[in-house]
């Protein structure tokens, strides 16, 4: 650790750490009820965030071999819920998008979690405690878009 970094900084780095990692793994019990790896789910999320692309696209993206690509997009596609087609722009390669049961799927899931969180900050925070969050939210996302700019 560098002398030049606060004794707060590291806290709160710490405690940044720790809660997220609560969260994340609170939410991904509630999304684990649907039977999909954490990569299938992040195959999904990434093709309604971003819209369609190629296999070998998501698997750059998701920072895997294409033949673990080709797996995820296999199970998913099995469960109806990516589709293939021919690239407009280059008919020998194929786009994966999502289904409508697809777009359910995900869109549904991210709604449990979404309403879990509210429920747990509307039943514990006061209105002016949900505001600090959502101010300390915004100095941190700040923060990291900084940091990665470097």
């Amino acid at each position: 650790m560098s002398a030049t970094i606060s004794a707060s900084a590291v806290q709160a780095a710490g405690e940044v750490r720790v809660v997220f990692g609560r969260v994340k793994r609170r939410l991904k019990e509630l999304a684990d009820k649907d039977d999909l790896t954490p990569s299938q789910s992040s195959v999904l999320s990434r093709l309604d965030k971003d819209g369609p692309a190629s296999a070998s696209e998501l698997a750059a993206a998701e920072r895997v071999r294409p033949q673990s690509m080709a797996a995820i997009l296999s199970a998913l596609r099995a469960a109806d819920l990516i589709e293939r087609h021919p690239d407009p722009q280059d008919g020998r390669r194929q786009v994966v998008s999502l289904t409508t049961t697809g777009r359910h799927r995900i869109q549904g899931d991210r709604r449990v979690r979404q309403e879990w969180l509210a429920q747990a900050l509307q039943d514990n925070c006061t209105e002016a405690e949900r505001q600090t969050i959502v101010k300390a939210l915004a100095l941190l996302d700040t923060a990291l878009e900084a940091a990665a700019s470097r």
